[in-house]
Order: structure tokens, then sequence, then C-alpha cells
């Protein structure tokens, strides 16, 4: 049986107020914990299909960023680097090493924390981090026009009909000229979930990647080479929607000093959605190896 409970965190803007980022899945007292951290636009449900796979094993935390969720809005703080002190805090406040395992902003903020505070993290996952190389040309890919279409949408409490008109959201095809229906390959209860997480969103977290400002103060490669602990790097496939393209995941898997790396061919982005059982068996081909 699953419990959750939420752990005060100070708002690193400088506030007072308090703000709640993290959800704690109950599992087994282990030595360590795993940290679940989600990609753009969603919430730490994003992982909720393999947390009873996971809790059997380890103690879980699935965290929400900063204006996602129920984590409270800081408008003009959505650069990736602010979004790493968050989960440091968060780590630190825990008083127990971990693994983190983040998928696309999830995977960079990882790569942060696991930086800065090396004592606390044991291992990282990187599933498919967005590169520099793939956010310089976001304006003439399919997610630059997806992601203007979510901020279009985010804050919207009615989630059917929002789930209908993401659906009917055009994209660029592979063809000069040619448009896809974002319907016609992404199914329907997929579509909702997004829907759901977007009711809960702060639009403005779109405005730092679609302004090719989300990586100021943030250099992937130059903080991968300060991370001393072991790391899997899981790299989709930019010809299905991965965001690591071979530009990027070369120099970060030769900059990250213990790297274990899969490339997953014929898979997208989505990763642990688009192929659950690879992403478990290489979790726990790489956790059960530390």
């Amino acid at each position: 049986m699953f419990t959750t409970d939420s752990i005060p965190i100070i708002n690193p803007t400088g506030s007072d107020e308090e703000y709640s980022a993290l959800w704690g899945v109950a599992g087994p007292v282990a030595k360590q914990s795993l940290w679940l951290v989600h990609g753009l636009s969603r919430r730490w449900e994003d992982f909720s299909h393999i947390l009873c796979d996971l809790t059997a094993w380890w103690h879980v935390h699935a965290y929400s960023h900063r204006g996602h969720g129920e984590s409270t809005r800081t408008p003009g703080a959505y650069r990736v680097a602010d979004y790493v002190p968050d989960l440091v805090a968060a780590v630190r406040a825990a008083h127990k090493k971990c693994v983190l395992v983040g998928h696309s902003l999830g995977a960079l903020v990882s790569m942060g924390v696991a930086a800065q505070v090396p004592d606390l993290v044991t291992a990282v996952v990187l599933i498919d981090p967005p590169g520099p190389r793939f956010l310089s040309g976001l304006d003439t890919s399919p997610y630059g026009t997806i992601w203007r279409a979510m901020q279009k949408l985010a804050g919207r409490k009615d989630t059917s009909a929002v789930a209908r008109e993401f659906a009917d959201v055009r994209v660029p095809g592979a063809q000069p000229d040619e448009t896809i229906r974002l319907g016609d390959f992404r199914d329907a209860a997929s579509l909702r979930f997004v829907a759901r997480c977007l009711r809960d969103l702060d639009p403005e977290v779109f405005d730092p990647p679609l302004k090719k400002r989300w990586l100021d103060g943030y250099d992937m490669f130059a903080i991968a080479k300060h991370i001393k602990c072991p790391a899997l790097l899981i790299v989709a496939d930019p010809l299905y929607g991965g965001m690591l393209p071979p530009e990027d995941a070369n120099p970060l898997a030769a900059a990250l000093p213990d790297c274990t790396r899969v490339d997953l061919p014929a898979v997208g982005h989505l990763v642990h959605w688009q192929d659950t059982p690879s992403t478990l068996r290489l979790l726990h081909s790489f956790l059960n190896s530390l």
C-alpha cells in the first residue's frame, strides 16, 4: 500500500513561503533512497506506472519541480539552474544517501545536484536529457510547436476539452510543408494525462526554453565532469523524438567520468512511457550493480 506525504522546503527565491515539492512513496527501509525527477510540464505522477516495481526494492521519492503539480510557482525563475537548488535542499533535508533518476529536465537537474552534493548522491540515471544542440534548433523542431501549444493551454481546468484541443495540434512532419496531428501518433489516454498536468502548470515554465535561455548559467558538459559517481545515460532515438542527438550525447558520455551509455533505437523521448519494460530492465541492471 502506498502512502504519500509532503516535506516542506524553504522557497529558494528568498521568500518566507514554504512549498511542497516532494511526495514520498513508502517502500522497504533501505540504506539508500531512490528519487524520481520528472521532465518539463509533467509532475511526480509521471512515474506512477513504474512505482510498484521500484518500491519493491527501494524507498522512492517522486519529486515535483517548482511551477509543476502542487509545488509553488516562482515566476521568472524557471531556468534549469533555478531548479537545481530545490532538489539539493530536498536531498539534504532527507539526510540519506540516494540515487537520482531524472528524465529530460529532471536529468539535467539531477546532474546539477550530483555535482553539488557528491557526498549524498551515489549514482545518477539520466534519461534523455535535452542537449544544447537540440535546444538551439527548437524553432524548427516539433517540440517548439508542442511547447507553445502547451503554454497556451496551461492553467485551464477543463481537462477533457484540453486533451481534445491538444490532440488537434499539428506539428511539422518529415516532408516539407507536411504536418501531422498530434493525436495521430500519441494515444488519447496519454494526452489526457498531459492535459491533467497542464491544469496545475505555470505557463511561464516554457518561457526560458522557448526563448533559448533555459541553459543560462548551466553548462551540461562542465557539470558532467564534476559528477564522480556512476552514471547511466539512456539515449532515445532522435529520429523518434529523442532530445539528445549524437552531437550532444557523445561529448556528454565522454565528460561523465564513470558513464554507462545505452542507446534505444526506435524509442522516443518519453522512454519510461514508450518502452517501460526496457526502462525497468535498465534501471534494475544498473542499480543492482552499485
